[in-house]
């Protein structure tokens, strides 16, 4: 029994690593194409993007997946996901790039705002263009600046992997709670921590050692 819950909840933690890694490689660049169009001249693209944001940030991440997973099919009669595990996980997918996509563009925006003008004016002033400066000059700093808030958001994503459970996507909480209805036993469920916890703090040390590359910046 001990084997194969661990075995369960291995396949879980597998599941759960897919879906932050992936919503990782979708949010971190369209966080930054989102920041961009918040910051944006042309002004009703800008507050088209600011009322996005507002929306997906004043709103559960929970209540967002079910709104994406099952609006489309009970709004419009026709569902883009179907009923298959890869389409739960598409549907998934797609809600938490979306929320962290609009979550990373604050912090982005926050970070690009908070370097002076002035070096853009000097870097100028030698001959770059506007961009060359951005990426020559300005984004190392940006990088420093957001690498706390952004690796709090990151942490806050492996936990936030456990609600994909809400579509019945086989993540590692989805395994241990199988156990604890059919079988009646807790202590798959504080296993699932131990899990939560390593990966947790492995980022935690990984992100540590960033800030301390980029401490040549202070």
């Amino acid at each position: 029994m001990f084997s194969d819950v661990l075995t369960a909840l291995a396949a879980g933690f597998g599941k759960t690593l897919q879906i932050f890694f992936l919503t990782l490689a979708g949010a971190v660049p369209l966080g930054l194409v989102i920041a961009f169009g918040s910051m944006s001249r042309f002004k009703p693209l800008k507050y088209a993007v600011r009322g996005l944001i507002w929306i997906i940030r004043g709103t559960p991440l929970m209540l967002q997946l079910i709104v994406i997973f099952y609006g489309p099919a009970l709004i419009f009669g026709f569902d883009p996901w179907g009923g298959a595990n890869s389409g739960r996980l598409a549907a998934t997918l797609f809600s938490f790039i979306l929320n962290y996509a609009c979550y990373f563009s604050e912090i982005y925006r926050g970070g690009i705002e908070s370097i002076s003008k002035g070096q853009y004016e000097a870097g100028q002033v030698l001959g770059m263009t506007r961009s060359q400066v951005f990426f020559r000059v300005v984004l190392l700093q940006v990088v420093k600046r957001i690498m706390a808030p952004m690796s709090n958001e990151i942490i806050t994503l492996v936990k936030d992997t456990s609600l994909a459970r809400v579509v019945a996507v086989s993540e590692l909480l989805f395994k241990a709670e199988a156990f604890t209805k059919s079988q009646g036993l807790i202590w798959p469920l504080f296993f699932t921590g131990v899990f939560y916890l390593l990966f947790s703090g492995l980022l935690t040390v990984v992100f540590g050692k960033l800030e301390k590359k980029l401490s040549y910046f202070n």
